[in-house]
């Protein structure tokens, strides 16, 4: 199953501005808090991850018809390689059994864009 999801980095700053800390604590989980925070470009990486976020819910609940939190999706990566999914939630992790979610997220100036794949 395949879920993808685009979104300009604009609104990820708007929604940082208006809610601060609430916002980024109820989206991003404190290792992606940091990472971005480590970056050059903090903002199209939070909206990388945001959409990254979205594209996992929208392929697992295509597939298995289940919601996952935000918060319950942990997209963690290395510069230069792939990013990857940890699922925090134990259901998620449970009907996805011995199958793998793979992502492919990238960001410019003005868009971030993410593709998840449940194989």
């Amino acid at each position: 199953m395949v879920g993808a999801d685009i979104i300009q980095n604009k609104r990820i700053e708007r929604a940082i501005q208006r809610f601060g800390e609430r916002f980024l604590t109820r989206i991003y989980t404190e290792k992606e808090l940091s990472y971005c925070g480590s970056q050059k470009a903090e903002i199209p990486c939070l909206s990388a991850r945001w959409a990254c976020k979205e594209a996992v819910l929208k392929a697992f609940y295509i597939e298995f018809g289940y919601v996952i939190k935000f918060r319950d999706i942990e997209v963690l990566g290395t510069r230069g390689q792939p990013a990857k999914v940890n699922l925090r939630d134990k259901r998620a992790r449970e009907l996805l059994g011995g199958r793998e979610i793979v992502v492919s997220i990238s960001h410019e100036r003005d868009y971030s864009i993410a593709v998840a794949v449940i194989r």
